[in-house]
């Protein structure tokens, strides 16, 4: 099976946080920012991204937990807490690059994006339509056609500019 993974455009986000609400009332019952799966992040100079799960290959969270608490589903690639072994020591939070793990602030215990079964409610709710649930394969093709088109009109200018 292919992963998929929600990912977010910074171009399109503004920090507006409804697919933290969303998240947080569809896992949690109740609309709460610390409750939720997915965050929104503040960067210098205006821009706003939301931060969720990038499903690794070789995950280091799950690597980093000394009470073998957190596995990756192999169907899925979901990162999933066995809540009775997670003691809450952070060491997951620190090992992922991403900042996806979270400290439920209630009961102590790491929790991570579950992807909503396949049907994520923060991508639902984006009205901007900056958050999308894609493949890493489509992923990568956009990454690799966004720079082979900039590095393409690159190319162009300097011939403008040399025939000018």
């Amino acid at each position: 099976m292919v992963k998929s993974v929600v990912i977010a455009d910074p171009e399109k986000c503004v920090g507006c946080g409804y697919c933290e609400m969303a998240c947080s009332l569809k896992n949690e019952g109740v609309f709460s920012k610390q409750l939720s799966r997915i965050r929104v992040v503040r960067l210098p100079l205006f821009i706003d991204v939301a931060v969720t799960c990038r499903l690794c290959e070789k995950p280091p969270c799950v690597r980093s937990c000394p009470r073998r608490a957190l596995r990756q589903d192999e169907r899925t690639g979901v990162i999933v807490v066995d809540e009775s072994k997670c003691t809450g020591c952070g060491w997951c939070i620190e090992a992922c690059d991403f900042g996806a793990l979270m400290l439920h602030p209630e009961r102590k215990v790491v929790v991570a994006c579950n992807l909503c079964d396949g049907d994520p409610e923060c991508v639902k709710y984006c009205q901007l339509e900056a958050l999308e649930f894609t493949t890493l394969d489509k992923l990568a093709y956009k990454a690799r056609e966004s720079k082979v088109l900039a590095k393409m009109m690159e190319i162009y200018e300097e011939r403008r500019a040399l025939k000018s």
